[in-house]
């Protein structure tokens, strides 16, 4: 797992605006804990789905069209990182169940529902030049925190990744 995390997990650190914060997104452009839900199950092009979906999410939540390249960055790390853990479901867990974003003020969590039985986890040691394998470290190294939470009944799992909000 990530240990980028600056506060301990589920700790997202102080409020914005208050003291200590930094200048971040306008808290009228961010909606305060909104979730989104994507059913992917069953569907063809689950990872172009999932990835215009997030698009369309990231324009409805302000962080696109980004205003500066940090903005644009945050943007496309949230992109590549669904593209990752859609891909993955789609490869090695009998496909995506669902997609769900979850925005708030400091960070936007991503997660991938699934029916497998596995746990993703980095390739190690990572090796760029060896094809395949980049999924889970790309994700490791773009996210905050990331995790995997098998689900109650015993079938399948949802994988959860945490990114920062743009600045």
């Amino acid at each position: 797992m990530s240990t980028t995390r600056p506060y301990p997990p589920g700790d997202l650190g102080p409020e914005p605006g208050g003291a200590g914060a930094s200048a971040a997104v306008p808290s009228a452009a961010v909606p305060a804990g909104q979730i989104r839900r994507l059913r992917l199950a069953g569907t063809r092009g689950a990872v172009a789905r999932g990835r215009d979906f997030a698009r369309q999410a990231l324009h409805d939540w302000g962080w696109l069209p980004a205003a500066n390249a940090d903005q644009r960055a945050a943007a496309e790390d949230v992109l590549l990182v669904v593209s990752e853990l859609v891909t993955n479901a789609c490869l090695h867990a009998e496909g995506p169940e669902e997609l769900r974003l979850r925005c708030t003020s400091k960070m936007l969590r991503l997660e991938v529902t699934d029916l497998g039985a596995g746990s993703p986890a980095p390739r190690s040691p990572h090796r760029p030049g060896r094809p395949g394998g980049h999924g889970m470290f790309i994700v490791q190294r773009l996210c905050l925190d990331w995790g995997v939470v098998r689900n109650p009944d015993g079938t399948g799992k949802t994988v959860w990744a945490e990114l920062a909000a743009p600045a």
